[in-house]
């Protein structure tokens, strides 16, 4: 076990980083001894642990990120409608190159938690009104300094129905935002929300320059500039000399592509032709680590497929067949068989281990076939074939309603699994029929994951489920300052849809990108695969 694993098990990993980050920045032993001390740890425990922090250091430090190289990496998406405009990306082709060519206010780390990046600090009294102070001798591309008015122009622009952007109904919270110092803005929200600093570091919200119309140079402040973009085609992205972050980035340049294809992605890895890719299927991994010269990367949780029971009609009006239907996942054994272990366990509450508003509480509904037969006979559906529509565009839910259906005829239950084409089902069959399967991405905060799927009149209410007290709830914690009040209003709404909603949700399902061994630098942020799509600024390669 690494020294760093070590370290974050014995005192978490927010402190971990924090410790080891102070040792990075050339803190003694004795320093990291005092900061333990001061948060009342007894001195011989933290003897031990500052002496796994200093090895721990000294162990990164044998892996000095070197400069130089050139990279080509492959997504799964590509298209004519590749953008660069931030307010138009729709797909993580379009967020890896957002990335790569500008930055937000703030970034979000591994536990989704934000940290400066644009924005030196952010302050609120009320969680209404948000100060956000901009950092000094940040440049855009073509030289320009960062202003204020960069910041008002960026965020603004998504509130204008002409901009057609794609976080219109997040930007709709912004009441408006001034330039007011010179190195400072002030945000309004119409009611306030606690998390604005998070939403502020998802790629929608790029700064880019004031005024800009046509984005195809990409000129941000990011840590590569635009060589070449071609929507459908290719983008090359050449090292920003003048970034503001010292020393970064590492690479010369990235040349990026989309592949739909997995085995064709897998194949273009393992000749060569490619260093990093996205996106590989449980299946390939022993292909890919046999060769040698390749590994997973795997970042856990940042999905999950889930079967969608409408309670607004059909069977799932029915509470016990809702209720029977949750006992029939056999959770760890679907992991092990359909993942292969690529994931964690779910317990039908949509906000993962990753997210800090995670409820632990919530007691595992366990695998119980006597349990669901009692359910399912008490909501007397007869014997007639029930239709459950999956297709291999939501994510193992082929494999998952064949297992489903097994566990069923157990019980009595006789549903049919009805697979439809990959192609059109998001528009023609995800969330149409009384029983489905939809494949949800992991939203940076709870509140985001609850507001888009669960509120009673929520864009995405995939099970049609209402609940007056959940969405009061939902407001209220947006706005709660006291953490504690708010963990505990989050928990609350988990355990409510745990119980009465009409989502099942098996497992969280991991991310794995494959790459070159000689590449480093990649490290999981639970958004998606290649960090959230943000690898482009930490990725090195080895001589």
């Amino acid at each position: 076990m690494g020294h760093d694993k070590q370290l974050s098990g014995l005192i978490g990993p927010d402190e971990s980083t924090r410790i080891l980050g102070a040792l990075q920045r050339g803190a003694s032993r004795r320093d990291v001894l005092a900061m333990l001390t001061a948060g009342g740890m007894q001195a011989v425990l933290a003897g031990s642990i500052a002496g796994i922090a200093t090895s721990a250091q000294a162990q990164a430090q044998t892996q000095t990120p070197r400069k130089g190289g050139r990279i080509k990496v492959a997504g799964a998406a590509s298209g004519a409608s590749d953008t660069l405009d931030p307010a138009k990306q729709a797909n993580h082709t379009d967020y890896i190159r957002g990335f790569m060519f500008y930055n937000g206010l703030t970034s979000l780390d591994g536990n989704l938690r934000p940290q400066p990046s644009l924005a030196e600090e952010f302050t609120t009294k009320d969680a209404k009104t948000w100060v956000f102070k901009l950092r000094r001798g940040v440049t855009f591309h073509d030289g320009k300094p960062l202003t204020p008015q960069d910041v008002v122009f960026s965020l603004m622009r998504h509130k204008n129905p002409a901009t057609a952007s794609r976080a219109k109904v997040l930007a709709d919270q912004i009441e408006d935002v001034t330039a007011s110092g010179p190195n400072e803005v002030t945000i309004r929200l119409v009611s306030p929300n606690a998390d604005l600093p998070v939403i502020l570091g998802t790629y929608h919200f790029h700064i880019v320059k004031d005024g800009t119309t046509d984005f195809s140079a990409g000129i941000g402040t990011g840590p590569y500039k635009v060589k070449e973009f071609k929507p459908g085609v290719r983008s090359i992205a050449v090292r920003n000399e003048n970034y503001w972050k010292p020393g970064r980035p590492y690479l010369d340049e990235i040349e990026y592509v989309g592949i739909s294809d997995e085995p064709a992605r897998v194949n273009a890895l393992l000749t060569g032709e490619l260093d990093l890719i996205v996106q590989v299927n449980p299946r390939s991994i022993d292909r890919v680590n046999a060769s040698g010269k390749h590994a997973i990367f795997e970042t856990k949780g940042v999905s999950y497929t889930n079967l969608i029971m409408k309670r607004d009609g059909g069977p799932g009006s029915n509470p016990d067949f809702v209720q029977g239907m949750k006992l029939l996942f056999n959770r760890e054994q679907m992991l092990k068989s359909i993942q292969l272990g690529r994931g964690m366990v779910a317990n039908d509450q949509p906000i993962g281990p990753a997210n800090p508003f995670h409820f632990k509480g919530l007691k595992q509904r366990p695998y119980d076939p006597d349990k669901a037969k009692w359910h399912l006979q008490k909501a007397n559906l007869g014997s007639a074939a029930i239709p459950m529509v999956a297709s291999a565009a939501a994510t193992s839910s082929v494999e998952m309603a064949l297992v489903l259906q097994h566990a069923a005829r157990q019980s009595g239950l006789n549903l049919e699994v009805r697979n439809m084409p990959a192609d059109g089902y998001w528009s023609q069959h995800w969330a149409k029929h009384p029983i489905s399967f939809g494949n949800v991405n992991t939203r940076p905060t709870a509140d985001l994951a609850l507001t888009l799927f669960f509120k009673s009149d929520a864009p995405w209410n995939e099970a049609g489920w209402k609940n007056e007290k959940f969405d009061q709830l939902l407001v209220a914690a947006r706005g709660e300052t006291d953490q504690a009040k708010r963990a505990q209003m989050y928990a609350d709404m988990q355990v409510m849809i745990h119980n009465e909603g009409g989502i099942g949700i098996p497992m969280f399902l991991s991310s794995l990108d494959g790459h070159n061994k000689k590449l480093k630098g990649l490290s999981p942020i639970p958004l998606g695969g290649l960090m959230g799509s943000s690898f482009a600024e930490h990725v090195w390669l080895e001589a």
